[in-house]
């Protein structure tokens, strides 16, 4: 199933994808606000414990195409199958090719489009390095509240709450 919001296409992974994918999601500079994956195998078990969610929870983060069908991230919405307990959460990780488009900002305002209409979801979460500052940024003007710093993951956490609870 093919998504497509104003620029992008959005589908769940194929195993087939995991060599795209690793290109940059294993990159230590692309990835030195997050985690990076060691190999080229942790990159298709990180994929497998993902898509396991997506049955179970709903939500499982897709990759990211452009219009030129180039794989250019993975994201969504997602519980964390490897850091369990934090809830709903809106996670984005790119290509250098795709970083200042603005394509962060256009995940998140499709993700929070569909968690809006889950009448079950009361707030969804997301995690951002201090040093981050664009995907602080795609955050706040999202309408994020930064909450606190989690010292052992060395990011912030922040919160969206979807409606008033009274």
């Amino acid at each position: 199933m093919m998504i497509e919001t104003e620029r992008l296409r959005l589908r769940p992974p194929n195993p087939s994808d995991a060599q795209d994918l690793f290109r940059f999601l294993g990159d230590r500079n692309a990835m030195r606000f997050t985690h990076v994956q060691a190999s080229l195998d942790e990159c298709r078990r990180y994929l497998e414990g993902h898509e396991g969610n997506r049955e179970r929870v709903g939500y499982a983060p897709w990759v990211i195409l452009d219009r030129s069908d180039l794989i250019v991230g993975f994201g969504g919405l997602y519980e964390d199958p490897f850091d369990p307990g934090w809830g709903l959460e809106i996670g984005y990780y790119f290509a250098p090719e795709a970083w200042g488009k603005g394509y962060a900002s256009e995940l998140v305002r499709y993700c929070l489009d569909l968690v809006r209409q889950d009448v079950r979801l009361s707030e969804v979460g997301a995690f951002a390095h201090p040093d981050n500052a664009a995907s602080r940024h795609v955050l706040m003007k999202s309408g994020f509240r930064q909450e606190r710093l989690i010292p052992s993951m060395s990011r912030y956490f922040y919160r969206l709450a979807l409606r008033n609870s009274a």
